[in-house]
C-alpha cells in the first residue's frame, strides 16, 4: 500500500509539472531551454528534460534543431483553438467581430473576465499597413488595460472593492497608480459606457473597450478594438466609439441580454 501511494503522489507531481512547463513556455515572450525552465519552476535540470522530452514526443511542444530550446507545439495551439471556439461567448461574437473588423479596420479582441484580469479569448486582426495586437490566452491587467477599467467599472461592488484593496501596478508612467483617481475614471467610463487606456498598457498603444453583459445583466466579457494611438486616439472617434458599441450591443442582446448597454455612447 505505501508504494502505490507514493506511486500516485509522485503521478499527480509529474502532471503538475509537466502543465507548469507548459504553463511557463506559453508565457514566456522566447523560447525557454532546460536551464531557464529548471530555474523558473525551481526543480532540476534531469527532471525537467524528461518531461520535455515526453511533450515534445506527444506533440505538445517543439525543440528548435538550432537553438536546442523549446515553445509550444501545434498540438497544443489546437486544443487552445479547440476551447476557444468550444466557448458560448466566443461563438456568439464571431460575427459581429469580424463586421466591427471590417468597419474599423483595427484589430478586434474578445475577453472573459477573471481573478486576475482580463483573459484574452481570440484576436482577429485588422486591416492597417501597422498592426499591433494582443495573444490570445494572456491577461491583461484590471487598472492599466481599456479592457480591465471597463471590467471594474461594471462589475459588482465587492468585487471591485475586493480588486482594489491591493496595490496599484505601473505598467508605465501613464499608468494610473491613485486610487483616489482611478475611482473618478470608473465614475466617467459608467457614465459614458466605455473604456480605454492610452498609453497605459503600453507607450503608444490603445484600446477602445466596452462591456458584454449576459440576461441578467451580468458582466460576462468585453469587446475592444486595439492600435497604435495615432489610430485610436483618447477620446476615440465617435465613429469608433459607435462600431465597438454596436458590435457589443448585437453580442450582449445574443447571449440574452434585454435592453440598451449602459452609457450615453450612442
Amino acid at each position: 500500500m505505501p508504494k502505490i501511494s507514493s506511486e500516485k503522489t509522485e503521478g499527480i507531481q509529474s502532471v503538475v509539472l509537466a502543465l507548469s512547463i507548459l504553463e511557463a513556455l506559453g508565457k514566456a515572450r522566447s523560447h525557454l531551454g532546460v536551464t531557464a525552465l529548471a530555474e523558473a519552476l525551481g526543480t532540476t535540470k534531469s527532471r525537467i528534460h524528461r518531461h520535455l522530452q515526453t511533450l515534445v514526443q506527444q506533440g505538445y511542444i517543439v525543440q528548435s534543431p538550432m537553438t536546442e530550446r523549446y515553445r509550444l507545439g501545434s498540438r497544443l495551439i489546437e486544443l487552445g483553438n479547440a476551447a476557444t471556439h468550444a466557448s458560448d461567448i466566443a461563438s456568439v461574437a464571431a460575427q459581429p467581430m469580424r463586421k466591427l473588423r471590417d468597419a474599423s479596420e483595427q484589430a478586434v479582441i474578445l475577453g472573459q473576465i477573471e481573478d486576475d484580469g482580463i483573459r484574452i479569448l481570440t484576436t482577429l486582426g485588422g486591416k492597417m499597413p501597422v498592426e499591433v495586437g494582443v495573444r490570445p490566452g494572456s491577461v491583461l491587467g484590471f487598472s492599466t488595460s481599456a479592457q480591465g477599467k471597463m471590467a471594474l467599472s461594471f462589475m459588482p461592488e465587492p468585487n471591485r472593492t475586493r480588486i482594489l484593496a491591493k496595490p496599484l501596478q505601473a505598467e508605465t508612467s501613464y499608468s494610473i497608480t491613485d486610487l483616489d483617481v482611478l475611482n473618478q475614471h470608473l465614475d466617467d467610463i459608467r457614465t459614458r459606457g466605455w473604456a480605454d487606456a492610452p498609453n497605459e498598457a503600453a507607450v503608444g498603444l490603445n484600446a477602445l473597450s466596452f462591456p458584454l453583459l449576459g440576461p441578467s445583466g451580468e458582466l460576462v466579457g468585453s469587446l475592444a478594438i486595439v492600435s497604435l494611438t495615432q489610430f485610436i486616439g483618447s477620446p476615440p472617434s465617435q465613429k469608433q466609439i459607435k462600431a465597438v458599441g454596436t458590435a457589443a450591443q448585437e453580442i450582449s442582446n445574443a447571449m440574452g441580454y434585454i435592453g440598451d448597454l449602459p452609457g450615453n455612447w450612442r
